[in-house]
């Protein structure tokens, strides 16, 4: 079957089996190796992705159920060299260890910062449960994301305050 969807920005249009999983799809069709398969059963969360904005487990996903989505890896998240504000808090809050799972966390947190710009720590440890760390103990990753929603929404005050 032939698959259209927008990732990271650029619209991609390959040929796939019907079973190919959007995981596979993202990390062998177009090398985008950042979506990691933890578990193949939507428990660690490594694989998730932003569709259409909204965090999925693209181990749950086939390919063919993205056709026409706008999707998002942790590779699109950056912007002309800038690291995107997840990112750069998960380097300044030490929010990693090994990295495994660090793309899927930062996927999860955008999807609930666009959501919730200042959750409270309840908030994002809810939001995080589907997304297994095995090296951190979450402290570190709660207070990126907390560093993350301070650095957007200075971001935006800034942007709102220049107009």
């Amino acid at each position: 079957m032939r698959v259209t969807m927008t990732v990271n920005g650029v619209e991609c249009t390959r040929d796939v089996e019907p079973r190919t999983l959007l995981v596979y799809f993202l990390r062998e069709h177009l090398g985008l190796t950042g979506t990691h398969v933890g578990c193949d059963t939507s428990s660690c969360g490594a694989c998730t992705v932003l569709m259409n904005g909204k965090a999925v487990k693209s181990c749950t996903v086939l390919a063919v159920q993205a056709e026409g989505a706008h999707i998002t890896t942790v590779e699109g998240l950056a912007r002309n060299g800038e690291l995107h504000p997840i990112q750069q808090a998960f380097w300044d809050e030490h929010g990693l260890q090994c990295g495994f799972c660090t793309p899927g966390m930062m996927l999860a947190a955008v999807d609930l910062l666009q959501r919730n710009p200042n959750p409270t720590d309840e908030e994002i440890r809810h939001a995080l449960e589907g997304n297994l760390c095995r090296c951190t103990g979450y402290q570190h990753i709660v207070n990126a994301v907390k560093a993350a929603a301070r650095a957007m929404g200075a971001a935006v005050g800034a942007t709102a305050g220049g107009e």
